[in-house]
């Protein structure tokens, strides 16, 4: 692929709380070695994982509450507050929760809702943890996830039509314009994006969070399964890191910068 190929952002998302609701965002800076602003921030414990937020190391997302083995998370609607660190959970149009993260009374109270309404998906006492700096990512590094639609209608197609929405695969940008699959031919490419420039790092294998529907919260298909058999590897999607400051937004275009020649 070439800079020729380009591709536009059609959506930017943020997941301040791993597990919950992505927060759709238009424009966001990006900055050296970080994450989308509050990305990933904050996770829920689930059982002791001996995460110290004095000193942040990264766990495997097992340790927490996550779509992967606990679907009934994706019927909750939560937004979280920069300004306030307030998380507010809703529950068909209806709060119930809502707390400063960065309060022991503020996270107590959102522990006590998961504590009463999902006691047979844990596995010990849950803790909203925070580690400030830290990104509760599935990967031991800060990265921002790209999602390929192209290869998103490919796997639509794969399913026989059935309907794929995007957001089950929890990315930060989603982009329309690379020919299917040809995203994962980009590891160790850099991607321009105005200022901004992301080096692509590695693909994403897929998880059983991707069967679950986003709207619904029915683990409803088999994804990684359908990527194997058809594909034979369970790839959707590349992680990267932000190497060069810059703000992107829906509708920016995002190029395949092409290397420097010495």
């Amino acid at each position: 692929m070439t800079a020729s190929h380009t591709a536009e952002i059609t959506g930017l998302y943020r997941y301040p709380i791993k597990g919950l609701t992505p927060e759709p965002l238009s424009r966001v800076p990006l900055r050296v070695g970080q994450t989308l602003p509050a990305d990933r921030r904050y996770a829920i414990e689930n059982g002791p994982s001996g995460f110290n937020p004095d000193a942040p190391e990264w766990k495997p997302k097992i340790q927490f509450l996550m779509l992967a083995r606990n679907e009934r998370l994706a019927e909750l609607d939560s937004r979280f507050d920069d300004a306030t660190n307030v998380l507010t959970i809703r529950k068909d149009g209806q709060i119930v929760a809502s707390g400063d993260l960065e309060t022991a009374a503020g996270r107590a109270a959102i522990e006590a809702y998961f504590s009463e309404n999902f006691q047979r998906e844990l596995k010990g006492p849950p803790k909203v943890l925070s580690g400030r700096d830290h990104s509760f990512s599935d990967v031991a590094r800060k990265v921002v996830s790209i999602i390929n639609l192209g290869s998103v209608r490919a796997i639509e197609t794969m399913l026989g039509g059935a309907a794929v929405h995007p957001l089950r695969f929890r990315a930060n940008l989603y982009v329309k314009g690379w020919p299917a699959w040809s995203e994962l031919d980009l590891v160790g490419q850099t991607l321009a994006v105005g200022p901004a420039r992301l080096k692509v790092i590695k693909r994403i294998v897929r998880c059983p969070a991707t069967n679950v529907d986003p709207e619904t919260a029915k683990r409803d298909l088999e994804i990684p399964p359908t990527l194997s058999r058809h594909l034979g590897h369970m790839d959707c999607g590349i992680y990267a890191e932000v190497i060069a400051d810059g703000d992107v937004g829906v509708g920016d275009v995002v190029a395949v910068e092409e290397p420097r020649l010495v």
